[in-house]
């Protein structure tokens, strides 16, 4: 009771300074709706139409029916718990990397979508409409992304579905390509053409860099799920039948050794995934609903 209205005491005292001094407490919910946000625009980039409800929902199902199996199979339930969590995060990992190919297409589109844009431009076409011409004969990843963008132009004008379609795609080098592409058509001139060049060359080595960067990550990465695996495999196989591993694992003693044994490989499995994770480009030029999409 004393701590208790010792705290109480230390709030209030705490709100009275904050208030004498004119600094106003306000209680924000926005982290939140934004954490929310970026889940629905992670899976949208997925190609899910789904909300991030039945996306968890749907992975704690397969969790359940693999602890189902996996518990049928082995017959203890220690052995069979932290592989089942793992194969609930399966949908995940493939989505993510649904995803990352998915942005990585549009990436790569981008230097033959520009010199499109050069083309049309060239000809005498406005940026306007030599970016409408990306919706219809463009590179495929940019056909998809850039399909909304006659509708939304003439409803909401270029600049506003520019932005647009700049958060749909939330990724840091189609930020700096929408970005010049509404300078461009807000500006003009004759260096357009050039600019938007030297855009396409600059586009394509960073490209070759970051190609380069997720190689040499990619062994790495492939080690580590191979090293996390093969241990619960074995002890699977180990347990199918009555005998004296099903019996020790189901002992305390054995419980014990599961668990010490689940805590290293997924302390491991996380530390080299974040050793082997490519450095993200911070999205400077968007706003920060899109910033750092991560789920």
């Amino acid at each position: 009771m004393k701590w208790t209205a010792a705290l109480a005491s230390g709030v209030f005292s705490s709100l009275m300074l904050a208030m004498l001094m004119g600094i106003r407490p306000r209680l924000r919910m926005t982290r939140p709706r934004r954490k929310r946000a970026a889940r629905e625009l992670w899976l949208a980039q997925a190609g899910l139409n789904i909300t991030p409800l039945q996306f968890t929902l749907a992975s704690a199902g397969v969790g359940v029916l693999a602890l189902v199996v996996l518990l049928g199979v082995s017959g203890v339930w220690v052995v069979a718990l932290p592989p089942s969590v793992v194969i609930s995060l399966l949908p995940r990992f493939y989505f993510s990397r649904v995803r990352t190919r998915r942005l990585s297409e549009v990436r790569r589109a981008w230097p033959d979508g520009i010199r499109d844009v050069v083309g049309g431009v060239a000809s005498g076409m406005s940026v306007q409409r030599a970016v409408e011409n990306l919706a219809g004969s463009g590179p495929a990843p940019l056909r998809e992304a850039f399909s909304r963008f006659p509708m939304l132009a003439r409803t909401l004008g270029v600049v506003p579905a520019l932005e647009s379609i700049k958060e749909d795609l939330a990724d840091p080098t189609s930020d700096r390509v929408i970005e010049v592409l509404m300078i461009a058509h807000e500006r003009g001139g004759v260096l357009i053409p050039d600019i938007l060049r030297d855009l396409a060359d600059t586009t394509s080595m960073d490209l070759a860099a970051t190609d380069e960067e997720q190689t040499e990550a990619l062994e790495q990465r492939i080690n580590a799920r191979v090293v996390f695996t093969l241990p619960w495999l074995v002890l699977v196989a180990l347990t199918i039948r009555p005998g004296p591993f099903r019996t020790f694992y189901s002992s305390p003693a054995g419980i014990l050794v599961v668990a010490i044994g689940a805590a290293l490989s997924l302390f491991g499995i996380a530390l080299i995934s974040r050793l082997s994770r490519p450095l993200e480009e911070p999205r400077v030029l968007a706003p920060s609903v899109g910033e750092g999409v991560r789920w």
